[in-house]
């Protein structure tokens, strides 16, 4: 029998990429994807495990694994450094620059 490759192995993959990555964009998106790497990576794995010789590709399935987890834990890291810096700044200093420089310069001194 020839040996296919593992469902969703670089779906997996792709995920846990878009997690580390995503996680620059306010945190949200890496938890996100981070999260579906993880799920489609357990599967994948549980599939796997079943009948290991009939399947190709689980290096794919590991590294989306183990980027996904990374993916999570920065994307927290990120999201509560961003809650941090908006309850320092202050909502409304968001949208106006000015206001945002004045109580970057008020923190600064402090």
């Amino acid at each position: 029998m020839e040996k296919q490759m593992l469902p969703n192995a670089t779906l997996a993959l792709v995920m846990g990429i878009l997690s580390i990555v995503g996680c620059c964009c306010y945190g949200l998106p890496g938890i996100i994807f981070g999260i579906v790497a993880l799920i489609i990576a357990l599967k994948s794995e549980k599939v796997y495990k079943q009948d290991p010789e009939n399947y190709l590709g689980y290096g794919n399935v590991k590294a989306g694994k183990i980027m996904g987890i990374i993916g999570i834990v920065l994307g927290v890291l990120f999201a509560a450094y961003m809650l941090y810096v908006i309850s320092m700044i202050g909502w409304d200093a968001l949208s106006d620059p000015e206001l945002m420089m004045e109580r970057a310069k008020e923190m600064q001194n402090q």
